[in-house]
Formats: C-alpha cells, sequence, structure tokens
C-alpha cells in the first residue's frame, strides 16, 4: 500500500464513522448532546475532505 492508499482508506473510514455519529446524533439521542454528535460527525467529514484533497500531493 502506497501513500495514496492509505489516504483513501482513511478518507473511507473516517465518512463512515461521520455518518455514524450523525446518525447517532439525530435518531439516538434527543437532548442537546444529539447536537454534539452531530457537529462531531460533520467535522468528521471535513477532515476526511482535507485527506481526499492530499492525496497525490503527499
Amino acid at each position: 500500500m502506497n501513500k495514496n492508499t492509505v489516504l483513501a482508506w482513511a478518507t473511507f473510514i473516517m465518512i463512515l464513522v461521520g455518518i455514524g455519529l450523525i446518525a447517532l446524533g439525530a435518531f439516538r439521542y434527543d437532548d442537546v448532546a444529539g447536537y454534539g454528535f452531530a457537529a462531531v460527525g460533520i467535522g468528521f467529514f471535513a477532515i476526511a475532505w482535507v485527506f481526499n484533497a492530499l492525496k497525490g500531493r503527499v
């Protein structure tokens, strides 16, 4: 596995975790904790976007 493959897998895993966190915030927690889970899930999307942008440049 080269660098780009590692970044691709990291991006894919972070997108899955982000979807899971947003789903937890939307469907499991009805109070303020749900907003926190959703915010962290969006943060995972942002980091995955950065990893995707780094492919081919690192």
